[in-house]
């Protein structure tokens, strides 16, 4: 079954950087465009940028775009979200996402906090 572990989350101070990582299994991952979102706290889930699967084009919300890049490693079933110039205001729990056959599955996500 399909399966989506995200890790790398943690504390860090404003102006600071995280990798997180997203290994998937249970799928082609090759074959599949992969996204990430976040839930801030008492707010709703929202998108944060995705990569395609062949060319590996990528598409980021306003909010992170210059700040965070998303890479991926087929050989590896892996995507990552490297983040730098962390911010307070991305402090969320983030997720890996993606859609096969038109179901949607997610990842349980890692909690990122930027706080000093």
């Amino acid at each position: 079954q399909v399966q989506l572990v995200e890790s790398g989350g943690g504390l860090v101070q404003p102006g600071g950087s995280l990798r997180l990582s997203c290994a998937a299994s249970g799928f082609t991952f090759n074959n599949y465009v992969m996204s990430w979102y976040r839930q801030p706290p008492g707010k709703e889930r929202e998108f944060v940028g995705f990569i395609t699967n062949v060319a590996g084009s990528t598409r980021y919300a306003d909010s992170v775009k210059g700040r965070f890049t998303i890479s991926r490693d087929n050989a590896k079933n892996t995507m990552y979200l490297q983040m730098n110039n962390l911010k307070p205001e991305d402090t969320a729990v983030y997720y890996c996402s993606t859609t096969r056959y038109g179901v949607t599955y997610w990842g349980p996500g890692t909690q990122v906090t930027a706080s000093s």
